[in-house]
C-alpha cells in the first residue's frame, strides 16, 4: 500500500483539498452590536446565520479557525434524516407523544432542506440526493430495520425495506441480510456545503469573521459581550455552535457529551469497471455494525469510509491502514487502488443519540445534533434556532431543550465509546456467525 497523504496536518481533508469555493474572510477587529451572536462556522452556525438574516436579523459568527474547520469539514458527506439510534416509537415513548412526533416531523424532512438550500443558493458541493442505504449485518438487525422503515413509512416518507438481492444490487456489496433505505438521503462534499452557506448567508446580510477565537462570553443588562484577543461584540442573544470544539470556552459543555475522534480515508479514483459494481446509484451506505462500515463515492470515484481506534498511540498511521483492508475484505476488492487521503475529526455524541439545545441563561443556547447524523440535522437545527433568534420560545422549538447535564465521571466516561470498540466488535462477529 502507498503512502498516505494527510491534509489533517494542515487543518484539512479531502474535502478541503478538493472543494472549488474556497474564499478567505477576515479577522474581526474592533467592535459592534447585532441581534444574534454565533461561535463557530460549521454547519450549525451557518445555517442559523442564513435563516436569522432572512428573518431581517443582523447577525455575526465568529470562528476560530475557518469555515468548516470542526467536524463540519472532516465528515464523510452523508446526509441521512433519521436519528442513530431511536427509532420513531422510541422517540415517542421517550419524549411523548406531542415532542416526540415533533422531533420527528424535524428530523423527517432535514434532507430535504439540506437539498432545498443547495438547489435554492446554488451550492457548488457535488450533490446527490441518491438516497441512504442500510444494510443489516444479522437476521437480528434485519428485524430492527425492517421495523425503522415500517415505522417512517406510516408517517409518509420515502423509504423501503430491502431483501438480500435488492441491498446486493444496490450496493455490490455481498453478505448482509437485507436492509431498508431512505430515498430522500444523499451525499455531498461537506465543505463546499459549507462555504456555499456562508457566502449565502453573507448575502442574506450576515457578517462572518474567521480566526477569530472567543475567549469569553459575558452577561450584560441587555445581552451578552463576546470578547475575542483583538475585539468585542455586543449581542442580544448568543448560539455556542462549537459542538466537540469548543475548547475552554465553557467547561461546563464538555462534560455533558462523549467526544469522540473518527477517522476518515480516501482511495485513489477506482477504474470504471469496478465503480460500476458498487453504488451504481451513487448513494451513501451505512450499515448496522455496532463497530459501523460505511462507504460511498466522491465526484471523482475515490472509495470514502471511516472508523474508530481502540489504543490511540499511532493512531494517525495505524487506523486509516485498517479501515483500507477492511473496504478491500468487505468489498471483494482485491486490488482496490491505494490510499490518497485519511484525515480524523472529532464528533460529539449524546448520551441518548439525539439533538439537544442546552440552556446556559437568559438568550444563550448552546446547540448539538451531530450523533453521526450532523449535515441534515445540524442543517434543520438552524433553521429552528432561527426562530428562536426571532424571539420563540426555546421550549416550543421541537428539540430537547433543558440546562446542561454532566455526565457522571466524565473524565473515565468520555473514553467509553474506545474502550467498548474490541467488545463491540467481537458481539459483531458473534451476530454474524450466529
Amino acid at each position: 500500500m502507498n503512502a498516505v497523504a494527510r491534509p489533517e496536518a494542515h487543518g484539512a481533508s479531502l474535502w478541503h483539498a478538493v472543494s472549488r469555493n474556497h474564499r478567505d474572510r477576515p479577522a474581526l477587529q474592533g467592535g459592534f452590536d447585532v441581534d444574534l451572536a454565533i461561535v463557530g462556522g460549521g454547519f450549525s452556525g451557518l445555517s442559523t446565520a442564513l435563516h436569522a438574516a432572512g428573518k431581517g436579523l443582523s447577525v455575526a459568527i465568529l470562528e476560530a479557525e475557518f469555515i468548516a474547520w470542526g467536524a463540519t469539514g472532516r465528515n464523510a458527506g452523508f446526509v441521512v434524516p433519521n436519528f442513530a439510534k431511536m427509532d420513531p416509537d422510541t422517540i415517542l415513548a421517550h419524549l411523548g407523544p406531542e415532542r416526540g412526533e415533533r422531533l420527528i416531523d424535524f428530523a423527517a424532512g432535514s434532507a430535504d432542506l439540506v437539498f432545498g438550500l443547495i438547489k435554492r443558493h446554488g451550492i457548488d458541493c457535488d450533490a446527490l440526493q441518491s438516497g441512504w442505504i442500510q444494510p443489516a449485518h444479522s437476521p437480528a438487525a434485519l428485524e430492527k430495520v425492517k421495523s425503522r422503515a415500517n415505522q417512517w413509512t406510516q408517517r409518509g416518507r420515502p423509504v423501503a425495506a430491502l431483501d438480500r438481492q435488492e441491498v446486493e444490487a444496490l450496493t455490490g456489496a455481498k453478505g448482509y441480510v437485507g436492509g431498508w433505505m431512505d430515498r430522500s438521503g444523499g451525499v455531498l462534499n461537506p465543505v463546499g456545503y459549507a462555504r456555499g452557506l456562508a457566502d449565502a448567508s453573507e448575502k442574506a446580510g450576515a457578517r462572518i469573521f474567521e480566526q477569530t477565537r472567543v475567549t469569553s462570553v459575558d452577561r450584560m443588562a441587555d445581552g451578552w459581550v463576546l470578547k475575542t484577543p483583538a475585539s468585542s461584540v455586543r449581542a442580544g442573544k448568543v448560539l455556542i455552535a462549537t459542538n466537540a470544539y469548543g475548547g475552554p470556552l465553557n467547561p461546563l459543555l464538555q462534560r455533558t457529551y462523549f467526544p469522540l475522534k473518527v477517522f476518515q480515508i480516501a482511495t485513489a479514483p477506482l477504474p470504471r469497471e469496478i465503480r460500476t459494481r458498487l453504488l451504481p446509484g451513487g448513494q451513501g451506505v451505512g450499515d448496522t455494525r455496532r463497530n459501523l462500515f460505511t462507504f460511498r463515492f466522491d465526484a471523482e470515484n475515490r472509495l470514502i469510509s471511516g472508523g474508530m481506534h481502540i489504543l490511540g498511540a499511532g493512531a494517525d498511521t495505524r487506523v486509516p491502514q485498517t479501515i483500507w483492508r477492511r473496504l478491500a475484505r468487505h468489498l471483494d476488492l482485491p486490488d482496490l487502488p491505494p490510499l490518497a487521503y485519511s484525515w480524523s475529526g472529532m464528533a460529539a455524541v449524546e448520551p441518548d443519540f439525539l439533538p439537544h439545545l442546552l440552556d446556559l441563561g437568559p438568550g444563550l443556547i448552546a446547540g448539538r445534533a451531530c450523533n453521526g447524523r450532523g449535515i441534515a440535522m445540524t442543517t434543520a437545527m438552524g433553521k429552528v434556532l432561527a426562530d428562536w433568534a426571532a424571539g420563540t420560545d426555546a421550549r416550543d422549538l421541537p428539540l430537547p431543550f433543558g440546562p446542561p447535564a454532566p455526565i457522571p465521571f466524565h473524565a473515565l466516561m468520555r473514553h467509553a465509546p474506545n474502550m467498548l470498540l474490541g467488545w463491540s466488535m467481537l458481539r459483531d462477529r458473534m451476530d454474524e456467525a450466529g
